[in-house]
């Protein structure tokens, strides 16, 4: 049993990382809402000014239509293939699943110059598939990887159940494994957004058309052309980041116990 004193103890330990980690966002916050530099609005006009300056409406739309098309694709992906992985015996399922792993490994930034090139070729560029397919294919290793380590963990008893009632591998899967991955799968999805929304450098060296800019990539062009200012930079920053935190608060619940049911766990 905990005594009083290590609980006090970790309630103060617990505090000071909660104010370290705190803290820059808290800043953020408050320079947003702050006088401006130019010495014009503040508060929350300081946000109108940023979303009217900054077309922040049309990188956002960007950034919502590839993260959701990333998203979807990639689960839905990543479930079927960590379920061929994770419940199939096939030849070359070993050497197939660490081909999938060179995904992980990978950095984007070791892609990216030749995979422009490859995408040039095929006169993808400057497209809404140069910025999603990349994504798509970094994601679906990690998530493949994810679901797999779930389906191995999966109760065999009700696998065999299932086929004794003469249920397809097609049908146990989506009537009968998934419905329990549930909290494996939102944290999969969540992941996958947050990294699809905060992706920089795909958006950068595939496209050139404003109309394509992401969010993260339209926050980089509007400190460097349309202000020098920290005030309305700041701003920008908490609109840009805004969705991805509420979409993380609405799946808090299933993310953490996602976490907690060791989804990883081989």
């Amino acid at each position: 049993m905990i005594s009083r004193g290590e609980r006090v103890a970790n309630y103060v330990i617990l505090s000071v990382f909660a104010a370290f980690a705190l803290y820059p966002i808290v800043a953020i916050l408050a320079a947003a809402l702050g006088p401006a530099d130019s010495g014009g609005t503040a508060g929350l006009g300081n946000f109108a000014a940023a979303w009217e300056i900054g077309r922040f409406g049309t990188y956002l739309r960007t950034s919502l239509a590839v993260s959701v098309f990333v998203v979807v694709v990639s689960v839905i992906l990543s479930i079927m293939s960590g379920y061929a992985f994770g419940t199939m015996r096939f030849r070359g399922r070993s050497v197939l699943f660490y081909l999938f792993m060179l995904g992980i490994m990978m950095p984007s930034e070791a892609v990216a110059v030749p995979l422009f090139f490859d995408l040039r070729a095929l006169g993808l560029t400057d497209t809404f598939w140069a910025i999603t397919l990349p994504q798509v294919a970094l994601s679906v290793a990690f998530g493949t990887f994810w679901m797999r380590a779930y389906f191995l963990t999966a109760n065999r008893a009700i696998v065999e159940a299932a086929r004794i009632d003469g249920a397809s591998s097609w049908r146990v899967l989506w009537q009968v494994l998934l419905p329990p991955a549930r909290p494996a799968v939102v944290t999969l999805t969540v992941l996958v957004f947050m990294w699809t929304w905060n992706e920089f450098l795909i958006p950068l060296v595939m496209v050139t058309s404003e109309s394509l800019r992401t969010a993260p990539l339209g926050l980089a062009f509007f400190q460097g052309q349309y202000t020098s200012g920290f005030t309305l930079l700041a701003a920008g920053s908490v609109i840009v980041a805004t969705p991805v935190v509420l979409f993380y608060l609405f799946l808090q619940r299933h993310f953490v116990r996602g976490l907690l049911q060791g989804a990883v766990r081989e």
